[in-house]
């Protein structure tokens, strides 16, 4: 038992690395960049005859930009949250913005080009490049050029396999140590969970080839259920919306896609082609059947994708809704902004334990559907026509 437990984690370490690598060049493919700063507002100047008609000036727009910034723009809020960044924002004192710049990464025609964030206010210029829209631009309009920058989502995701190497490593050192012996610590926590995904995932749903596949498994399911949680701390490390970014997903929907068909026996494809037990009528002259089946092989990955994104970003944008609703009543009215936040802080801390369970729920979907596409891949298939 203790020989094969630490075959698991030995299999671990280079599967965490592959899928660091790998999501890190998923994470540039697609993503919404939100503006590192806010775009501040150019006023016209006002030309006043005395200093009398410009103290009259001023006192005359200063209410009306003071209750501009007073209001919230609740829909800009969720939005940040949930979006990628150039730098990590940690709070907002009164006008000051303090965050934490992360390294830009550019590659084109003329070199490598590494600089900090903090060079790259919304409009400004440096070195050759911009941000608009949260995106980096060149100047001068030429897309010749690779972004590799490390964003908030990517930061948040070596955070993340660093700390799972950390554990894992740990835990296979304790095995090493003192062999099978009543677990303490944080593997008392692990390990039951190891032990959950290949005695109720990875057996019933694969069968006795189970050991091939667990390391990948086990690696997505604590991959997904760690950035879950990271996700959920409203501080530095956390708050990050690594698994409610849809190219994160994406990378790993593609994981389980190529892992599922490089699998799969020929059974499985004439299975695809030729489904027993279907009437002659549905595959010939139109193989209408086949067409489906063939649907049906790429919705399962597109599936495994949009679940994850749909369900951490929901979270997300619910708990954020009801917590800006706060600020919102609270502009119309002091006491009415008092009387909803009973209700908002109620349900956000309601919603904070439920996501709590979809961070474990999520993970373990992933990972149960996963376990199923590859067993049904290796599955040996019999023709019914022959019964």
């Amino acid at each position: 038992m203790a020989r094969s437990n630490r075959k698991i984690f030995r299999y671990l370490i280079p599967t965490f690395i592959i899928l660091l690598y790998v999501g890190y060049a998923g994470v540039k493919v697609v993503y919404a960049n939100e503006p590192i700063k806010e775009t501040q507002q150019n006023v016209e100047n006002v030309v006043a005859d005395s200093s009398v008609n410009t103290a009259e000036t001023s006192a005359e727009h200063k209410p009306a930009e003071e209750h501009k910034e007073a209001k919230l723009d609740a829909g800009k809020l969720i939005m940040e949250h949930i979006a990628d960044a150039h730098d990590w924002h940690i709070a907002t004192i009164g006008h000051n913005h303090i965050s934490i710049p992360l390294p830009v990464i550019i590659k084109d025609a003329s070199g490598l080009h590494v600089f900090s964030s903090s060079h790259l206010h919304e409009g400004e210029v440096y070195q050759g490049y911009k941000i608009e829209e949260g995106k980096i631009i060149a100047e001068n309009g030429n897309d010749d050029f690779y972004d590799l920058s490390i964003t908030k989502n990517v930061a948040a995701m070596f955070i993340a396999v660093f700390a799972l190497l950390w554990i894992m490593l740990s835990i296979a050192g304790s095995y090493k140590r003192n062999g099978i012996v009543a677990p303490k610590g944080i593997q008392s926590f692990v390990e039951p969970l190891i032990f959950f995904i290949r005695d109720e995932v990875a057996i019933p749903s694969i069968g006795k080839k189970y050991e091939k596949y667990l390391p990948y498994l086990l690696t997505i399911f604590f991959f997904i259920f760690f950035n879950n949680i990271f996700g959920l701390i409203p501080f530095f490390p956390g708050g990050a919306n690594v698994t409610g970014n849809i190219s994160i997903t994406m990378i790993l929907a593609l994981f389980t896609f190529a892992i599922t068909s490089f699998s799969a026996k020929k059974e499985y494809w004439i299975h695809i082609i030729n489904t027993p037990g279907v009437p002659w009528w549905l595959k010939f002259p139109v193989p209408l059947m086949p067409i489906v089946e063939l649907i049906g092989v790429f919705s399962k990955p597109f599936v495994l994708m949009v679940r994850l994104f749909a369900n951490i970003t929901a979270g997300h944008i619910i708990m954020l809704g009801f917590f800006s609703l706060i600020f919102i009543f609270a502009e119309m009215n002091t006491g009415l902004g008092f009387g909803v936040s009973i209700f908002s802080v109620a349900f956000t801390t309601f919603m904070s334990f439920l996501e709590l369970l979809v961070a474990f729920l999520q993970a373990y979907v992933f990972t149960l559907l996963s376990a199923l596409y590859f067993g049904m891949a290796i599955e040996e298939h019999h023709s019914e026509e022959h019964h």
